[in-house]
């Protein structure tokens, strides 16, 4: 790609950047959000086609003006916003635009189904194919996704955040997959924010920054610190939980008991999706769960939030008095808030602006005979702004022309609103850059110094071990064991969360005591 730009209106997104790949290699493509690296490569990808510069495959110029053209060259793009058709099959999805036929009209599902099993199973992927993508949890999704991009065989291959709602064991199922890749003269583009995985993967490194190429280096003399400086401009000092035991003295302020929650298709090694959990969280407190994808870990948070009715069972206690979370309305009024794992599905309204985000939760107080008040809804909405820090042109900016890190500060601001005394957060650093995340780091350390009790579910090990002060491990929703800061490793979280691993002494009976 030579001397590439773009402008949305009056807003430059790239600068005659140059970017070059070789066959068989992995390149990883770094920078904040907003930087241009998914602008540069929907560019490549052909899902954008007005631009300045120039692109060459194979020393060849490409006119790529649509998706369709970008394929026949070779490219293929991994979004890290799904693009499946969630109405349609799993099969359906992988093959959608490039269908298995028997005659010139009707498809053969026969077969698009076994090669859709071959390519998932490469993935380690063994869920049903006949079975709509919105069935599958985002995990799952991001597989079938990753799938359809290798049966159109590209000899360009660029994923976006593809690791993103993987856990470890996928992560690196996945890299294997990579791996071969190249070794078969797939060439890679890696778009990710975690740095330990472009150390691990990657051969070569290209970071952005306002839209302007900074530098291009070998994977392998890409130190940590120096990258961080190239992708922000300046030194972020990142920031160390305290070493501190804040639980022993900290009054309880969530207490779950033999929380459960039914299997929609159990079986007998898995009857529960959550079973016999037990766990007590301070004021103050940063309780993280860990575990595999699928261990239960959202589960709980949903149950906790009233998400499941009628199919969940057991106690929850509030400051030590047992309340009925039977709707998410009822989780609002007991002093409960959830960031949830999708915050464009789940927790934001997209099309809306900032303020009218901000406002939705406690729309009620905003309002007078049942008209809203602009004054109240603007005051509100700029308090929020300024405490969080959100970026933003003004208040009415809609939420989904916002960057991933502003974006999951509004879903924050919108929890914060309600006054919570227990804050669940799912995942709350998905898909946002470096320096987001050092801001969500200090603004969750802030909350619990101000005494919320915050239960986190991260499939980040580095993150969950930094910000918890203790750590429960779910195996296929139950728990295995309970960590103190001193206890904390990737590997002892791993052992405890894995498929036939050890189970902590106290845990012999899934009973989680403090």
């Amino acid at each position: 790609m030579r001397r590439i730009s773009k402008s949305f209106g009056p807003s430059r997104v790239l600068r005659e950047v140059d970017f070059q790949l070789k066959a068989g290699e992995i390149h990883a493509l770094m920078g904040e959000n907003g930087a241009g690296k998914s602008t540069l490569m929907k560019i490549a990808s052909g899902l954008i086609q007005d631009f300045e510069g120039q692109i060459l495959v194979g020393a060849q110029a490409v006119y790529l003006t649509s998706p369709r053209d970008a394929t026949r060259a070779g490219i293929a793009m991994i979004h890290q916003e799904l693009s499946l058709v969630p109405e349609l099959q799993v099969d359906e999805n992988i093959f959608l635009g490039q269908e298995k036929l028997h005659s010139l009209f009707f498809v053969d599902r026969r077969s698009q189904v076994r090669a859709a099993g071959e390519v998932l199973k490469t993935l380690d992927f063994h869920g049903p194919l006949q079975l709509p993508v919105s069935k599958l949890r985002v995990g799952e999704q991001q597989l079938v996704e990753i799938a359809k991009a290798l049966v159109s065989k590209a000899r360009i291959l660029i994923m976006d955040e593809a690791t993103s709602a993987l856990s470890i064991n996928e992560t690196e199922r996945l890299f294997q997959v990579i791996r071969r890749l190249a070794a078969e003269g797939v060439a890679v583009v890696y778009i990710s924010h975690r740095m330990e995985e472009v150390a691990e993967l990657a051969h070569t490194v290209t970071v952005l920054r306002d839209g302007r190429h900074i530098g291009t280096v070998p994977a392998k003399e890409a130190n940590r610190k120096e990258l961080i400086r190239m992708m922000v401009g300046r030194e972020i000092q990142e920031m160390l939980a305290e070493d501190k035991d804040a639980t022993t003295a900290a009054k309880p302020m969530l207490e779950v008991r033999n929380l459960s929650l039914e299997h929609p298709s159990p079986t007998p090694n898995r009857p529960m999706l959550v079973q016999d959990v037990n766990f007590v969280v301070g004021a103050g407190e940063v309780f993280g769960l860990g575990g595999l994808l699928g261990a239960g870990r959202t589960e709980i948070l949903q149950i906790l939030y009233g998400l499941h009715p009628g199919t969940s069972d057991g106690q929850i206690l509030i400051e030590g008095t047992p309340v009925q979370v039977l709707s998410p309305l009822q989780a609002k009024a007991q002093g409960l808030a959830l960031v949830t794992e999708d915050r464009k599905r789940d927790g934001l309204v997209l099309g809306a602006g900032i303020d009218r985000n901000i406002a939705l939760p406690v729309m009620r107080e905003l309002t007078h005979l049942g008209i809203v008040l602009p004054g109240r809804e603007k005051a509100l909405a700029q308090s929020m702004l300024r405490k969080l820090n959100i970026h933003a042109r003004d208040i009415q900016q809609t939420t989904g022309s916002l960057s991933g890190g502003n974006q999951q500060k509004v879903v924050v601001a919108k929890c914060l609103v309600t006054k919570p005394k227990v804050f669940l957060l799912d995942e709350p650093t998905r898909g946002i850059d470096v320096g987001a995340k050092a801001e969500i780091y200090r603004l969750i350390r802030d909350l619990a110094d101000q005494g919320l009790a915050i239960v986190l579910v991260s499939s980040e090990l580095p993150e969950l071990m930094l910000l918890s002060d203790r750590i429960l491990v779910l195996r296929e929703g139950q728990p295995t064991a309970l960590l103190d800061r001193t206890e904390f490793s990737q590997e002892a979280i791993l052992e405890y969360a894995s498929p036939g691993g050890a189970i902590q002494p106290g845990f012999l009976k899934l009973e989680a005591t403090r």
